[in-house]
């Protein structure tokens, strides 16, 4: 089941139709509160999800099904009508899986979720990874610090489970931006380096263990 929330009634329906037509069972809201309401009795695949929308908008509804243990695992791919590199971030860090700019020929809509849902598989596989004083468990979505527990975003979590899970591999800031962001996002290195001293800040001295390779990228060195 997809869900497209847009509360543009033409463009919406056109999208729901579009899906049914193409093998989806689809459901469309007009509004982000309806949709979040009805989360708390059935989960979709994948939500398609505008950013300009009454009441709460699209990055408001999105943090809120990230916070969410129900339903932060959901794909969730943004809508914007503006195209400007800030939403983008914006969506992208709050935790979104992509992105489509409006107007956009509904056959890419398709194939856009098609492309996140395959990346969006289900791993049953638990996995806990600890290196030095920092364990991560991708299930409960949780990490601590010698038994302390500390809260990091979503691309905060992202990136650090791809340290933790390639220790001694350098990344470079465009590997960083296509592996956590899940696209070749065009965006400026200071995202991610951004990201990485917020990330070093809350790993309090145990953030040290992230290295910087200087004219290459980042790693993060020890065992696992």
């Amino acid at each position: 089941m997809i869900w497209y929330v847009d509360d543009d009634n033409t463009i919406r329906d056109i999208e729901v139709y579009t899906l049914t037509q193409t093998g989806f069972e689809a459901k469309g809201f007009a509004d982000g509160i309806s949709m979040l309401e009805a989360l708390k009795t059935e989960n979709p695949e994948l939500i398609v999800l505008d950013i300009m929308l009454p009441g709460k908008d699209g990055v408001e509804v999105l943090k809120e099904i990230r916070s969410n243990p129900e339903t932060r695992k959901i794909p969730v791919i943004m809508a914007t009508a503006k195209g400007t590199e800030m939403d983008k971030i914006q969506g992208l860090d709050t935790g979104a899986d992509d992105y489509l700019v409006k107007p956009f020929g509904v056959m890419e809509m398709v194939s856009r979720i098609k492309a996140v849902l395959r990346r969006c598989e289900p791993d049953e596989k638990e996995e806990v990874l600890s290196i030095g004083e920092i364990t991560l468990s991708d299930k409960e979505h949780l990490v601590t610090v010698n038994d302390e527990k500390v809260v990091l975003t979503f691309k905060e979590f992202e990136i650090l489970k791809l340290f933790m899970s390639n220790p001694g591999i350098v990344f470079s800031r465009d590997k960083l931006l296509s592996e956590v962001w899940g696209i070749d996002y065009l965006g400026e290195s200071r995202t991610v380096d951004m990201h990485i001293k917020t990330l070093r800040q809350k790993l309090g001295d145990a953030g040290t263990i992230i290295e910087t390779v200087i004219g290459v990228g980042y790693k993060m060195e020890g065992k696992r």
